[in-house]
């Protein structure tokens, strides 16, 4: 773990004190420039959580979230915050939940506050949110709030617009390790029931929108508008993925 070298890969710049505003800071600029992607798992190669760094840093690549959460939270580590891995059950939009370990994500505590911190869930919040049950939590990406599930898990909903709060998933403060997600990583590598093997997906947050590859469609979301494109052959898709992430296979 080179910091200076992550922190330029993010381009981040500024001081790192153990601090909310920076805390912040890193995970906008970590979406912001890191892109969600499952290109590996479409061009049959083996996604490596042991070698993380080499992949984001070293050869600016993104990844999807035991990678990308996966190295955030040793950068985090590294410069200090109190960090831990958790595991978290999506929701399927059907008042049903994943499996353990089907996404990781993080809890920075800060000054006794805990915030849930995610930079591997696509179309998520911008900024970490402050877990305080029945709290809206006002972000960029809209308007997020932590209930209580049941004894065992709480639930991060997203507002949508018709005013209702609905799942993005639940999740529980145990803490776990990295090799805990290893089957489930594998599972979403080789098994046609994931949704990863679907399709090939690359995507980023912009200021005003959204970026996305998902096959061979780009979609472009600028102020609430939307542009689709279909691209002719795998030519114009590796220009694609060249031009909007900076992404070389």
């Amino acid at each position: 773990m080179n910091i200076k070298q992550y922190l330029e890969r993010i381009n981040y710049i500024g001081s790192i004190d153990l601090s909310y505003e920076v805390l912040s800071t890193l995970q906008y600029m970590h979406l912001m420039t890191v892109p969600f992607e499952n290109l590996d798992i479409h061009n049959h190669t083996k996604i490596d959580l042991t070698n993380l760094y080499d992949k984001i840093v070293t050869r600016k690549r993104g990844g999807f979230c035991y990678e990308l959460n996966g190295l955030f939270y040793q950068l985090l580590k590294e410069i200090g915050f109190t960090v831990k891995i958790i595991s978290a059950r999506v929701y399927d939009g059907k008042k049903k939940y994943s499996q353990e370990f089907d996404h990781l994500a993080l809890i920075v505590t800060i000054n006794d506050d805990h915030y849930l911190t995610d930079v591997g869930f696509g179309e998520f919040s911008i900024y970490p949110i402050k877990i305080v049950l029945n709290s809206n939590n006002i972000d960029p990406a809209g308007i997020f709030r932590i209930e209580t599930f049941n004894e065992n898990y709480q639930s991060v909903k997203k507002k949508k617009q018709d005013g209702e709060f609905v799942p993005e998933y639940i999740f529980s403060e145990t803490q776990r390790e990295i090799e805990d997600f290893y089957p489930m990583c594998n599972y979403h590598q080789t098994n046609s029931a994931s949704h990863f093997m679907q399709k090939s997906i690359c995507s980023l947050p912009t200021k005003n929108g959204r970026i996305t590859l998902t096959g061979n469609t780009l979609k472009i979301t600028e102020n609430g508008k939307v542009k689709v494109r279909q691209l002719k052959n795998d030519q114009e898709v590796q220009q694609i993925l060249y031009n909007y992430f900076g992404i070389k296979l």
